[in-house]
C-alpha cells in the first residue's frame, strides 16, 4: 500500500498531527518515496530497538553504499564523507558503542550538572536584556543561541565561536533535508565542515599542549588510549553540535508555544514550579524535533508481523508516535503533569539521543527562568514554523513580557 503523504504542503510544520493520524490509520507499513513508513508507538519502537536495523550503508558493500550516496547527492563532498558521513550517528554494532562509550561520561546527569551555573548565567543575562524591550522573539533572540553556547563551553571552545559554530552546524545538517538539497547548499555544507573541522583541530593542539576539564581534553585522552581515531575524534565532536544544538531550539520553540496556546497549563506551572521536569518531557512528547529516522534492515528478517528483504529501507516517525493513542491517553492534550510518559521523542534503541540530559537541563532552567522572572506571556504575532520532514519547530515566535 502506498501512503498519501505530502509533508510539502503548506500547513504541514504547523499541524502536521491529522497526516500522521492517517497514517497510524492505515495497515501494515505503507510505502513512501521508497521507504517503509512505520507511524505507529509500538512499531516504531521495534524497528529501533531491532540491532539488525542499521544505520551504516557500507553493510551492504562499498558498491552499494556508494550507490546510495549518489542516488542521494551526498558524494563528491570529501570533508562531509569524512566527518559527517561517517559519524557516531551513521554507525552501527561495535564502532557505534566503541565511540558512544567515549563521550558518555560527559553526558551522565551528574556530570551535567556542573553546567547548571553556566546555564542560568546565560539565561538570567538573556533575560536582563530582553525582558525590559518588553517584546522579542523567543527563537531568534532567546532559544536559538543557547544550545550553541552551552554545547561550546562544554566542548571547550570560545564563547565567541559559538554563533559561527552553530551556522556551520545548520548548513551541514540543512542538507539532509532532500527538498533543500541545491548545488549551493551541497558546496555550503562542505564548506561549512571544512571550517569547523579546522576550527576543532586548532582547538585539539591548544588542548593537547594545556589540558582542562572539557570534552576535547577527555577525547584527546581516549585518542591517546586508542580508543578512537583522530578522525572519529573530530567526527564524534562535530556530530554532539549537529545533534543538539537545532532539535534544543526546536523543542524550546513548541514548547512555549504549547504553553501560550494552553494558558491553563502555563498557569499551572507558574503555581507549581516543581512541574517544570514533567513539564518539559511533557513538552518533547506534545511536539517533538526530531520528526524522522531511517534504517535499513541488514539481513532478510521479520519486523512488525512482516517479512522484508535484506536493504529494506524503513521510514520511523517519532513524531507521530507520541500522539498515538493506543501509548498515550488523551494524546493530543498537553499536560504539564503527564505520568507516565515514555515517549519516543529522544529515539530509541542503540541510537537513542545520547544528549537527552542536556537538552533537558537547558530546557528546565530556561522556562524555571522565564516563568520566574516574568507576570505574563503573550503571542506578538504570527508563529513561523519548519517545513518538511528534517525537524519541527517555529522558525519565529515573537512575544510580548510583562513583569511583576
Amino acid at each position: 500500500m502506498t501512503a498519501d503523504f505530502d509533508p510539502a504542503q503548506p500547513g504541514f510544520g504547523e499541524n502536521p498531527w491529522p497526516a500522521y493520524a492517517r497514517l497510524r490509520a492505515m495497515p501494515g507499513l505503507p510505502l513512501w518515496n521508497g521507504f517503509r513508513l512505520a507511524s505507529r508507538f509500538h512499531d516504531v519502537r521495534a524497528i529501533a530497538s531491532d540491532r539488525r536495523m542499521v544505520r551504516d550503508t557500507a553493510l551492504f558493500g562499498p558498491q552499494e553504499q556508494r550507490r546510495m550516496q549518489v542516488a542521494e547527492n551526498f558524494h563528491d563532498m570529501p570533508f562531509h564523507e569524512r566527518f559527517v558521513q561517517t559519524s557516531m550517528l551513521e554507525l552501527d554494532g561495535l564502532d557505534h558503542d566503541r565511540l558512544r562509550r567515549a563521550v558518555f561520561p560527559f553526558f551522565t546527569k551528574t556530570r551535567l550538572e556542573s553546567l547548571r551555573g553556566f546555564v542560568t548565567e546565560w539565561v538570567d543575562a538573556a533575560l536582563d536584556r530582553l525582558i525590559p524591550q518588553g517584546r522579542f522573539d523567543f527563537i531568534a533572540d532567546l532559544a536559538a543561541p543557547l544550545p550553541g553556547q552551552v554545547i561550546g563551553h562544554l566542548i571547550g571552545t570560545d564563547p565567541a565561536l559559538a554563533p559561527q559554530m552553530t551556522q556551520w552546524s545548520e548548513d551541514t545538517v540543512s542538507y539532509f533535508d532532500v527538498s533543500r538539497r541545491t548545488a549551493e547548499r551541497k558546496a555550503q555544507a562542505e564548506q561549512s565542515v571544512v571550517l569547523f573541522h579546522d576550527a576543532l583541530q586548532d582547538l585539539h593542539a591548544a588542548r593537547k599542549a594545556r589540558p582542562r576539564d572539557d570534552l576535547m581534553s577527555a577525547m584527546i585522552g581516549a585518542e591517546n588510549a586508542g580508543l578512537l581515531s583522530h578522525d572519529e575524534l573530530i567526527a564524534t565532536i562535530m556530530q554532539i553540535l549537529h545533534a543538539g544544538h537545532g532539535s534544543t531550539i526546536d523543542v524550546m520553540g513548541s514548547g512555549l508555544h504549547a504553553l501560550l496556546t494552553h494558558p491553563d497549563q502555563m498557569a499551572r506551572l507558574r503555581t507549581e514550579p516543581a512541574l517544570m521536569p514533567t513539564a518539559v518531557q511533557e513538552m518533547f512528547r506534545f511536539a517533538p524535533p526530531l520528526i524522522f529516522f531511517h534504517r535499513y534492515a541488514s539481513e532478510d528478517m521479520t519486523v512488525c508481523g512482516q517479512d522484508w528483504p535484506k536493504g529494506t529501507k524503513f521510514g520511523l516517525l517519532y513524531a507521530s508516535t507520541n500522539r498515538d493513542p493506543d501509548a498515550f491517553p488523551d494524546p493530543d492534550r498537553f499536560d504539564v503533569a503527564r505520568k507516565p510518559n515514555l515517549h519516543l521523542a529522544f529515539g530509541a534503541g542503540p541510537h537513542v539521543c545520547l544528549g537527552n540530559n542536556l537538552a533537558r537541563l537547558n530546557m528546565e532552567i530556561l522556562f524555571t527562568r522565564l516563568l520566574a522572572r516574568t507576570r505574563s506571556i503573550d503571542m506578538a504575532g504570527p508563529t513561523a514554523w519548519k517545513t518538511g520532514l528534517q525537524a519541527h519547530g517555529p522558525t519565529a515566535l515573537p512575544i510580548t513580557v510583562a513583569t511583576h
